[in-house]
């Protein structure tokens, strides 16, 4: 007797009662689906997802999406409105000096033509930008902004005007919790439950960009940290991290009423992933205490097309490493691996193979790399032959993924939708003309306080002798160490990320600095703010870590009482120079030294902090552990020592010098460090 295919299809005469027999009187968070194209928004739409998130073609931080275009939007967001299903915007990305007027231009067309419920940000300048254009529903604060401390949410909200914010994926449910006690009235929390997990901290990876211009802050990570790397005559892939999936250890977010939204991540992903995660989540909502329930509801995920998965850190007690060397962790579901002689190659699948799957042949930066798709049914154990023409065959022993399939009742549930949908006659969309209004620039003469141009040199260690504004960044240690009459003159650099478990060791921290007299402070992420109760007797700066690319970004820092900037270390030349003819405030750059390309809160057990590892091109890096964080270097330093005349022409009077311990094991290379300053940035 043949067995029945497992899917949430074959169990929808239950799980229809399930679903709609939600208990009374409790805390009901919003399932939020990813739709990356119109077949996985109709997708969310079938399953029930409560709210969908999606970008346009322009400022998402998924620019490898489809995406979509207003007019098409438009027509979608109808028809979800229509089956009560909320429509998110995501325009989560870095603005550089010239995206601003078409940024405006794009909004105001959401607001003419789309109607969209909320619009999820990540460079502030789209808080000024929405509210100019008139949109009048929420904003909430992408988990790329780097909200991850308690003290910081009052100041989104009751400065910003936020209405909810998206929180770091790294995060353990006590501190979840923490941020809940955190939020004041007005304000709720967004959690990730389920999707792929990024090896460096949301808005603090720059590995792509100085690797080539394609900035992940801008939706154009080539994902660098999915490559194998080499250490110690071992090689492996020592970044690239599993999936998230808290799966039934959502029922814990359950009792704490501030998150009111469960997302799942997966904007690249296709139909299928969409409505099995849904409908998967679903269950463990609503019909969580049923064992048959969690049963269908795991044995859903399990199928839902993505890679092996981690709890991560959510689990205080029990936290989990996202990175497993030992396993494969290529999108998709693992189905096999290629077999026979290279001219003919096949598949003996692990599960059956439906006509229309679409497989991923071998990892993306291998040699061979295909997708193909199944033309016929193949049995669990069957064979599969396999066709390359016109490219080379990947090698034996490749894996093979299953990266999406469309069963027949999805279909139909799909096609369905889509009658609806060409029902719809959306109004044709005006193109907007308007333009933001600009904050006033600094003249190219204007410097910070008297007119004097600064180098500032960034150390973590006190130094035998210091100098007159000398930078360090802010510890224990340090504090304990430097006599107090140096404490006023020093520049105080705060760290790129604080989490709620080290909050109050910062408060303190920082406490103790402003009654030892320290007054100049260089702070990376605007939330930093929030430690000083009298921002306007202090110069505090936005650091580099803030990454502020755009004036309108300056003219938002300045109502919050910041001083000055450093612009984005991420810049090309033109907007470095553009940047400096608009920005309202005075502007610093790290000038040369160690940069980070990615910040992160893990570290795979096999790799050894503090000793070189090797990429695929041969490029040298180290990783290095700093508080709760690991900070990966590459072994050439930012030198833009030549362009210091240009800058400070064009308006630059704050310069730093990083100044970063080399590990004796490290060989500096001798190349150029202008990392994008002769790129356009992507």
């Amino acid at each position: 007797m043949k067995k029945t295919r497992f899917s949430p299809f074959n169990f929808y005469d239950t799980l229809c009662p399930m679903i709609e027999n939600k208990p009374e009187n409790r805390h009901i968070p919003k399932i939020l689906a990813p739709a990356g194209n119109r077949a996985s928004f109709l997708a969310a739409i079938a399953a029930g997802a409560d709210a969908i998130y999606c970008g346009l073609k322009l400022f998402s931080a998924r620019m490898e999406a489809d995406n979509f275009g207003t007019e098409e939007l438009s027509a979608l967001t109808e028809l979800a409105h229509g089956h009560g299903v909320q429509v998110y915007i995501t325009l989560n990305s870095v603005l550089k000096p010239d995206d601003v007027d078409k940024a405006f231009n794009l909004v105001d067309k959401l607001v003419r033509h789309v109607g969209p419920d909320a619009l999820i940000i990540a460079d502030l300048a789209f808080v000024p930008i929405a509210r100019e254009a008139g949109f009048k529903g929420e904003i909430h604060l992408s988990t790329l902004a780097n909200m991850s401390f308690p003290k910081g949410l009052a100041l989104a909200h009751e400065k910003l005007g936020i209405s909810r914010v998206v929180l770091p994926r790294e995060l353990s449910v006590d501190e979840i919790k923490l941020m809940a006690e955190g939020c004041p009235p007005g304000l709720d929390l967004e959690v990730f439950i389920h999707g792929a997990l990024c090896y460096g901290v949301s808005g603090r990876c720059y590995w792509s960009s100085f690797l080539g211009g394609k900035s992940s802050l801008r939706g154009r990570c080539v994902q660098p940290c999915r490559r194998v790397y080499r250490q110690n005559n071992e090689s492996k892939r020592f970044f690239s991290c599993q999936d998230l999936s808290l799966d039934v250890l959502v029922k814990v977010l359950l009792s704490i009423p501030r998150v009111s939204t469960w997302k799942i991540e997966g904007r690249k992903k296709g139909p299928h992933y969409v409505y099995y995660t849904v409908k998967a989540y679903q269950m463990l909502r609503d019909q969580g205490q049923d064992p048959q329930a969690k049963k269908t509801a795991l044995g859903l995920l399990s199928q839902a097309l993505g890679r092996p998965v981690t709890h991560y850190g959510f689990l205080s007690q029990r936290p989990q490493n996202p990175v497993n060397t030992d396993i494969q962790t290529g999108s998709g579901l693992l189905v096999g691996s290629i077999k026979g002689s290279h001219a003919a190659p096949y598949l003996i699948p692990r599960i059956e193979l439906m006509a229309g799957d679409l497989l991923r042949i071998g990892y993306e930066d291998a040699e061979g790399h295909a997708i193909q798709k199944v033309f016929k049914s193949v049995p669990k154990k069957g064979r599969l032959h396999l066709k390359f023409s016109g490219q080379k065959s990947p090698a034996k022993d490749s894996p093979v993924f299953l990266i999406d399939r469309r069963e027949k009742e999805l279909e139909v549930l799909i096609n369905g939708l889509s009658k609806k949908l060409e029902a719809i006659v959306p109004e044709p969309v005006q193109p907007s003309t308007g333009q933001m209004t600009k904050p006033g620039g600094t003249s190219r003469k204007k410097s910070r306080g008297k007119g004097q141009i600064t180098d500032i040199r960034v150390m973590r260690q006190m130094p035998k002798r210091i100098q007159p504004n000398e930078g360090l960044w802010l510890s224990e240690e340090v504090l304990n160490t430097i006599p107090g009459k140096f404490t006023p003159g020093c520049w105080w650099w705060l760290p790129p990320v604080i989490w709620p478990d080290d909050e109050a060791r910062w408060a303190e921290l920082i406490e103790r600095t402003l009654k030892k007299g320290g007054r100049n402070f260089v702070l990376n992420a605007p939330s930093q703010i929030s430690f000083f109760p009298r921002p306007e007797s202090l110069d505090l700066w936005a650091g580099p870590y803030c990454n502020i690319s755009n004036a309108i970004s300056a003219q938002v820092l300045a109502s919050m009482g910041f001083k000055g900037i450093f612009a984005s270390q991420e810049l090309s030349k033109d907007d470095y120079l553009d940047l400096a003819s608009q920005s309202p405030l005075p502007l610093g750059i790290i000038l040369s030294g160690h940069v980070p390309m990615v910040i992160s809160r893990t570290l795979h057990p096999d790799l050894k902090a503090f000793s070189p590892f090797t990429s695929p091109k041969g490029e040298d890096s180290w990783a290095a552990r700093y508080g709760s964080d690991v900070w990966i270097y590459p072994n050439w330093i930012l030198d833009l020592n030549t362009k210091k005349d240009e800058l400070i022409r064009a308006g630059y009077t704050l310069f730093a010098h990083m100044d970063e311990h080399v590990p004796p094991s490290i060989t500096l290379r001798n190349r150029p460090g202008t990392w994008n300053w002769d790129l356009k940035l992507l």
